[in-house]
């Protein structure tokens, strides 16, 4: 039976909501990430009010039916249709906290993040508050611990050009022990031009999580050998 959602419950929903979508959001502001907490509260509530609307309208229509049963059998209250709304709609935001640099891809985890608060919001609304809760905190710890709990070194394409093979070579290696980055294969190329040799490297390495793919490439380009380097994603 569908009942009325009065104006206290509303307010309980909606707190709840605001509480789990700031905690989520200062996860990501506190990372520096694209969306952080007054979007993400803002998607949460949002997904809340849809989904008290579609309360509201389920409650309407079976009181209509009650009171004038000649309409009963063409009256519908379909509590998806809103949400489904939500669902794809949260879609297009995610997607604008989404960014490419240097073959790199920023912020699918907040745009993630953002789908999951959607979610969130929709079951506070509809009242199912163990299902909101608990979706948010399984989405804190995987936000927060998941990088502690599973170590991964992701495995990246380095391609440097240099010049001076002897002491070059000797710098990077030098370079990569000291960084603890690991090379797994190399694959080498030698240019013959007017000016000498131009060497190029291109290495298979996993690099620790620690180390940000960035300072590799600044502190490998200050060397006056060098040439070219770039990061290439597998």
């Amino acid at each position: 039976m569908i009942q009325a959602v009065t104006l206290p419950e509303i307010t309980i929903r909606l707190v709840i909501a605001v509480i789990i979508a700031t905690c989520i959001g200062f996860d990501r502001e506190h990372k520096n990430r694209p969306a952080g907490i007054k979007t993400h509260v803002l998607v949460c509530v949002g997904s809340c009010i849809i989904a008290l609307i579609q309360k509201k309208i389920g409650y309407d229509a079976l009181q209509l039916a009650l009171t004038q049963p000649k309409l009963a059998g063409i009256i519908r209250a379909d509590e998806a249709r809103l949400i489904a709304q939500v669902i794809s709609g949260i879609g297009f935001l995610g997607a604008g906290t989404i960014l490419v640099q240097h073959r790199t891809v920023l912020g699918l985890t907040t745009a993630a993040s953002l789908w999951a608060v959607a979610g969130m919001g929709l079951a506070i609304g509809m009242g199912d508050y163990e299902i909101g809760i608990a979706g948010a905190v399984i989405v804190l710890i995987v936000l927060v611990f998941s990088k502690k709990l599973i170590r991964i070194h992701p495995m990246k394409k380095l391609e440097i050009q240099y010049r001076h093979k002897l002491e070059t070579k000797e710098f990077l290696q030098q370079y990569f022990e000291d960084k603890n980055i690991t090379i797994t294969n190399v694959n080498f190329k030698v240019t013959q031009s007017a000016n000498g040799a131009l060497y190029e490297n291109i290495y298979d390495i996993e690099v620790p999580r620690s180390i940000n793919y960035a300072d590799i490439i600044e502190d490998i380009s200050m060397n006056k050998n060098i040439v070219r380097i770039q990061m290439v994603s597998i």
